[in-house]
């Protein structure tokens, strides 16, 4: 007679093991998941201040030299820079950015981008095309716009709404914001609105920051001129 196999597993020892694994990755999805979604916030908050970076430079060149050519992209007239591909085209005219970087730049997950230019030989000025679905926003902001007006956010943002859960980058998972003054957030959907901070306005223009021509506790309205059009 054959003595049982004393390291062996019995069916119900596997079943146990088997389920204590599974309750294991229950925990462990929604942790890896966050951090993802972390990770790619960093990342959209990097190339948000990268485009920042390049137009803070051009408007303080414009400001420095007293050059209309080179401003934020609220204080072009005659043309009025109005599209996220003419303030594009400006940045890349004067050398602040390349077209090869704004592809990288005005991505984000789900939300691909596409750049070319075309350069006129007789002028030097490039005009910059943007295809596809744009991860980023860029408000039409003013040299007089004090520190904490927003610069730009990812694109599922609307200024003092609650996020929507479909909209590319991140849906409701959370959003990023630059400020005039240089300072990059990343925000989660309870901040999105002055509801989070217990409808206190000026709360939410400290955190989140402010719309070009809102007042010190007043919080306008995001309209369709508010930001620069894509493309």
């Amino acid at each position: 007679m054959r003595k049982k196999d004393p390291s062996a597993f019995t069916l119900i020892e596997l079943l146990v093991v088997i389920a204590i694994i599974a309750v294991l990755a229950s925990f462990a999805v929604p942790a890896i998941t966050s951090a993802l979604t972390k990770g790619q916030l960093v990342g959209s908050l990097n190339n948000v201040r990268q485009y920042y970076l390049a137009g803070f430079q051009m408007a303080l060149d414009g400001t420095t030299n007293a050059d209309a050519l080179y401003n934020w992209p609220g204080d072009y007239s005659a043309p009025a820079v109005t599209t996220l591909s003419d303030y594009s085209s400006k940045l890349v005219t004067n050398n602040y950015l390349k077209v090869g970087d704004l592809s990288k730049l005005l991505s984000g997950p789900g939300a691909i981008v596409g750049a070319t230019g075309a350069t006129d030989a007789s002028t030097g000025v490039t005009t910059v095309t943007l295809t596809g679905t744009p991860g980023m926003k860029v408000y039409r902001i003013k040299d007089g716009d004090s520190a904490n007006v927003i610069f730009g956010v990812s694109a599922n943002y609307t200024y003092n709404t609650a996020l929507p859960a479909a909209k590319s980058p991140f849906g409701d998972k959370g959003f990023v914001v630059m400020r005039k003054g240089g300072d990059a957030l990343s925000l989660r959907k309870n901040n999105a609105t002055a509801a989070g901070y217990g409808g206190d306005a000026s709360k939410f223009q400290s955190a989140v920051g402010k719309l070009t021509g809102d007042a010190d506790g007043t919080l306008g309205s995001e309209g369709a001129t508010s930001f620069l059009a894509f493309p």
